[in-house]
């Protein structure tokens, strides 16, 4: 039977690329719970749909949601969580209220720069296309960051290079902002005066340039760290980091909160250290694996200075994952892999006998399906912590805890 008590084009869900969905299938661009989409394509606008704030939306690729209220917001973070799990065939168990971090909290971002005719455009990407939308505003960066926009934008134009074309990492550290430019070639004393005045003047903390053979420091008056749970970590240029401070704390909360107590963790795919330093303690014992050579050298030396009890291994677990003897020394898991999963060290994970695991993901489908490997191992999914540290964006991140 036909539910007659709804309109026919209501929308009454966002899909996970950002469109709002019917009932019946069909998918309108911009849409919010809420609305109605009619017969002419057109929509008759409901409660949550608000007025996007920035003038760049819905153009920019950085954002996909601002048309939605800060309730259907928070829907969809924790939908597009619950969804993964449950198109796996997955009980997702007990679910927390999706955790959003608020606007400007954003502290690492890659804008692109390209010269059209004597102009320079910097920004994100167009959804969809590789056109640039000339940032002139920016309602989720670091405010730090976002003022970076127009003095970068100045230096590249003052260049004159009508064929200019680079990429521009910033990271907000301890110290300032970092600026990693890619593609930005260096012809004569003029041209490095120009871009030290530029550091100078504008506070950077780390100014590197890439001009093909990987990135060199150009301007760095004190060592750059980034502070992880209360301890100043060397930043190694392109060394990641989770997107906000906010996100951050949320996600090593929760794994705090379900490792309390657990004497030996295993922190795999462990970066700069965000979760080693933070379990690791009078109590608690941390392995610290990572692949990136900078990365576990930064955190290592972190660990030692600052006399955290974490041991740094220096291994690449998709190559060589820890095998289930070396897993079963461990009272606990904690993993963070990259956004395609863990598949094979998953698997060894599902066949060893460590009593608690701690998935951190970024990519909630990747992450079902390791979920279905450890489930099948005999884990239970106890909990899941939806985050949208992306605000306004479709990419969600997730806490989660498997218990035996």
């Amino acid at each position: 039977m036909t539910d007659t008590t709804q309109p026919a084009g209501l929308i009454i869900r966002v899909a996970a690329k950002g469109e709002g969905a019917t009932a019946d299938g069909r998918y309108a661009p911009l849409a919010a719970p809420g609305d109605v989409l009619e017969a002419d394509g057109s929509l008759t606008l409901g409660p949550d749909h608000v007025d996007p704030l920035c003038r760049h939306f819905p153009a920019c690729g950085g954002c996909q949601l601002q048309h939605l209220s800060e309730a259907a917001l928070a829907a969809y973070v924790g939908d597009r969580v619950v969804g993964a799990a449950r198109g796996q065939g997955l009980d997702p168990g007990l679910v927390a209220a999706p955790h959003l971090s608020p606007p400007a909290t954003r502290r690492r971002a890659t804008l692109h720069a390209q010269a059209i005719g004597k102009r320079v455009v910097i920004g994100f990407h167009e959804q969809a296309t590789h056109r640039i939308v000339d940032m002139r505003e920016c309602l989720v960066l670091e405010p730090a960051l976002a003022g970076l926009v127009a003095p970068l934008r100045k230096l590249l134009e003052l260049r004159g290079d009508r064929s200019l074309s680079v990429d521009i990492a910033l990271t907000l550290a301890d110290q300032g902002p970092a600026v990693d430019l890619a593609g930005l070639k260096m012809e004569g004393l003029a041209q490095t005066e120009g871009l030290l005045d530029f550091a100078r003047n504008n506070g950077i903390a780390r100014l590197t340039l890439d001009q093909g053979d990987g990135p060199e420091t150009v301007w760095e008056p004190e060592p750059v760290t980034v502070t992880l749970s209360g301890v100043p970590v060397s930043l190694p240029p392109g060394a990641f980091l989770q997107a906000t401070r906010d996100g951050e704390e949320a996600l090593v909360a929760a794994a705090r909160e379900w490792l309390a107590g657990a004497a030996t963790v295993a922190d795999l795919f462990s970066g700069l250290g965000t979760f080693a330093l933070g379990l690791a303690g009078p109590k608690t014992k941390v392995l610290a694996v990572e692949a990136a050579r900078d990365a576990h050298l930064a955190g290592q030396s972190a660990a030692r200075l600052n006399r955290r009890p974490v041991h740094s291994l220096h291994r690449d677990l998709f190559r060589n994952p820890l095998q289930c003897e070396e897993l079963d020394r461990f009272a606990a898991v904690l993993l963070d892999p990259p956004r395609a999963g863990a598949r094979e060290q998953v698997l060894l994970l599902a066949g060893s006998a460590v009593p608690k695991v701690v998935y951190i993901s970024c990519n909630p489908a990747s992450w079902a399906k390791d979920a279905v490997a450890l489930i099948a191992g005999g884990y239970r999914l106890a909990e899941l912590r939806p985050v949208g540290q992306f605000r306004w964006s479709t990419h969600v991140e997730l806490a989660s805890l498997f218990v035996r």
